[in-house]
């Protein structure tokens, strides 16, 4: 088992960081489906084909972290059916992520691309990174998320505008139940059994999905 990486409190003062950490807490932490938004491609079982980032190296790195908040399922998720994954920076606890090293344009293609939009331009940070938080839309992992910094560079992601509790719960589908978990254990830094514990106690999840349940899922 490897070890979570510490994110350490606190902002930069550069507005325009060549590299950052994207932190993924739903099926991008497998590196071949991130490798679809990288390099352009269609992921298994999904029926959109992504166009890629205008930089395709693969991630210079990939670790473990925990950020502060809650992972939670909620609207409806066309790829996969349930719920989708987000995380609310403000619901208490800890989310389990992995956080890839990537350049600044491929966050920005990345997240254009989760966002229904055409990548190819650069996103401004500087709001984001001095105020931990920037809202550049009003949909669906829109809102841009400053966790802090590992190892002077900042941790990035991008959830909904609204809270876990601003929104109807919805479960997860069978399949990206697995996915996600499988995408947790290929991090490294936690078991079987502390992955099940997480996604079942996650809202939407929750008294929907046992951890006997998850467990079976991916054993």
């Amino acid at each position: 088992m490897v070890g979570v990486h510490r994110i350490e409190p606190g902002t930069m003062e550069e507005s325009a960081p060549q590299r950052v950490w994207y932190a993924s807490y739903g099926s991008n932490m497998h590196l071949d489906r991130l490798a679809c938004y990288i390099k352009g491609g269609r992921p298994l079982g999904a029926g959109t084909v992504y166009p890629g980032c205008r930089d395709r190296r693969p991630p210079s790195r990939s670790v473990s972290v925990e950020l502060t908040g809650a992972l939670y399922f909620a609207t409806e998720s066309p790829v996969w059916g349930g719920g989708r994954a987000f995380y609310d920076p403000e619901g208490g606890g800890l989310l389990h992520a992995r956080a890839h090293l990537v350049s600044a344009s491929q966050f920005a293609d990345i997240a254009a691309q989760e966002m229904y939009r055409e990548p190819g331009e650069d996103l401004d940070l500087s709001e984001a990174l001095t105020s931990g938080v920037a809202r550049i839309g009003s949909g669906r992992y829109e809102t841009l998320i400053c966790a802090g910094l590992l190892d002077g560079l900042p941790v990035l992601t991008f959830t909904a505008p609204w809270s876990a509790d601003d929104v109807a719960p919805v479960s997860p589908s069978r399949d990206y139940v697995r996915f996600i978990a499988s995408g947790l254990l290929a991090a490294g830094a936690w078991d079987a059994a502390t992955v099940a514990a997480y996604i079942a106690s996650a809202r939407g999840a929750a008294g929907r999905w046992s951890e006997h349940a998850i467990r079976e899922l991916i054993d």
